[in-house]
């Protein structure tokens, strides 16, 4: 059986409290895990400090080549899992050993690898867009002229401590620059998916950065809690209930949970709504609908039966497939009574007495919405139409599901609630800008663009950089 040690700041660590992952598929024991209890945590992060100052020895420029090397290391070559038993992981392994925990197929196993790749890759056009174009090497110096103004940066902390999931690699492209900030990680995997987060520390390590710089802690929850606690700047993602603590944190702890993402399509164009089914469709349904980033609603000012029905039919081509399928879209539940509690809160929330609710997907496929294949449980594809005012209208779920709800467009895009992405469909520059407006928008794409397409310059869900630093007001004398 697989080993995979913690990291006390670069020194791996096996510990004599393991906890066991199994198989997806065979639920055989597939890989332990060392964990780090409190204790060990919190003297560990003692040293915040200390790892911080290996990166400030270290040119911003120098960084921004490590990351591209990292990137190449992390997409192509065969890294280190535990070097106490020796044991490497190919790319071809990655793939599998992710697939093996979580059940996602490789073909969306290898897209979120191209992501972390990319966004190593192009560290400089992502760190551009987060601050704006700012020269880092100010960073360097900790001031500097840019543009013939003085400007200066302090840090907010000395590490980020960040609690992962276990839903989807992507996640892991939002902390992956952090080094070349100059900030030290301190990483808690999630349980079924402990293996990028460990990938990409090793491929930043074979890259030449110092291998102190990151920590890698596998815990319980009391261990990610005091994470979070003892640095000074945190990211944690997880569903409302999880988070709901770290929000009172005043931006301290960055929450990343549901997306409630959307499309809308404006009244200009409403009559042309056939044209926008396949980019609605994929909304939903890449990445086998497990992100943030996935369209989750459907907001029309017209035609909304219509559009359901189409939508339903489109996606009734995806159903389950073998894992090493190229054509894999949807990933199956690794607990398979996850499958049936969630089909069963949709079909409660269904019959509930707030609004009217049908579930458009059940007709048009003709089965149940719960199907077991391959060795697993999944959801099928569902559109539900309902009224905006039924709960299932601003709802997210772990595959492909979205609500059609139609409104008037005097009411967009104020009764959308929070939403991490939306899309605006509309020509109209009146309509446009009431979206441009809102507060409640993270990310606004005009125009038929898949929800998931992210653009590399653009940031969205927080900004790195002004997370982790904050300008002060600097003058000299000449």
């Amino acid at each position: 059986m697989l080993h995979l040690p913690i990291l006390r700041w670069g020194v791996p660590y096996r510990s004599v409290n393991q906890v066991v992952t199994p198989h997806f598929r065979t639920r055989q024991p597939f890989v332990s895990m060392s964990q780090a209890n409190v204790g060990l945590i919190r003297r560990d992060l003692l040293k915040q400090v200390e790892a911080r100052e290996l990166l400030l020895k270290i040119p911003v420029a120098e960084l921004v080549k490590m990351a591209g090397r990292a990137a190449g290391h992390f997409l192509n070559d065969t890294l280190p899992l535990d070097p106490e038993s020796g044991t490497t992981q190919t790319p071809q392994q990655y793939i599998e050993q992710v697939s093996a925990t979580t059940g996602m197929p490789f073909s969306n196993v290898r897209r979120n690898m191209n992501k972390v790749h990319g966004v190593l890759d192009r560290v400089e056009e992502v760190l551009a867009g987060l601050t704006r174009g700012l020269d880092l090497s100010v960073l360097d110096a900790g001031y500097g002229t840019v543009n013939g103004q003085m400007l200066s940066f302090f840090p907010r902390t000395d590490a980020l401590g960040v609690v992962l999931p276990s839903n989807s690699p992507g996640v892991h492209s939002l902390w992956a620059p952090t080094p070349v900030l100059k900030m030290p990680l301190v990483l808690k995997p999630g349980s079924a998916e402990p293996w990028t987060p460990l990938r990409i520390i090793n491929a930043w390590v074979k890259a030449g950065l110092p291998a102190g710089v990151f920590a890698y802690y596998p815990a319980d929850h009391a261990g990610g809690n005091e994470i979070l606690r003892s640095t000074g700047r945190g990211m944690v993602f997880g569903d409302v209930g999880s988070t709901k603590r770290w929000k009172a944190e005043g931006g301290r702890v960055e929450v990343h949970g549901p997306g409630y993402s959307k499309v809308v399509i404006g009244p200009d164009l409403a009559d042309q709504w056939e044209q926008y089914i396949d980019v609605i469709a994929e909304s939903m349904s890449n990445n086998g609908g497990r992100s943030c980033v996935n369209a989750s609603g459907v907001w029309v000012t017209k035609h909304a039966d219509k559009i359901a029905e189409a939508l339903a039919k489109k996606l009734t081509s995806i159903t389950p497939r073998a894992a090493d399928d190229p054509d894999a879209v949807l990933a199956p539940f690794a607990d398979p009574e996850t499958a049936r509690r969630i089909s069963a809160t949709i079909d409660g929330d269904m019959k509930g007495e707030s609004g009217e609710a049908r579930d458009v997907s059940a007709a048009v496929r003709g089965s149940a919405r719960v199907a077991s294949a391959h060795g697993g449980n999944y959801l099928l594809p569902t559109v539900i139409r309902c009224d905006a005012n039924h709960p299932l209208a601003n709802r997210e779920f772990l595959f492909p599901f979205a609500s059609v709800v139609e409104v008037p467009a005097s009411a967009l895009p104020d009764c959308l609630g929070s939403s991490l992405v939306v899309t605006c469909i509309s020509s109209d520059p009146a309509f446009r800008a009431r979206f441009v407006a809102s507060p409640h928008v993270d990310r606004l794409n005009f125009g038929p663009l898949s929800t998931t397409q992210i653009g590399w310059d653009q940031p969205h869900e927080g900004n790195l950089f002004e997370h982790l630093y904050a300008r002060r007001a600097i003058q000299r004398l000449a």
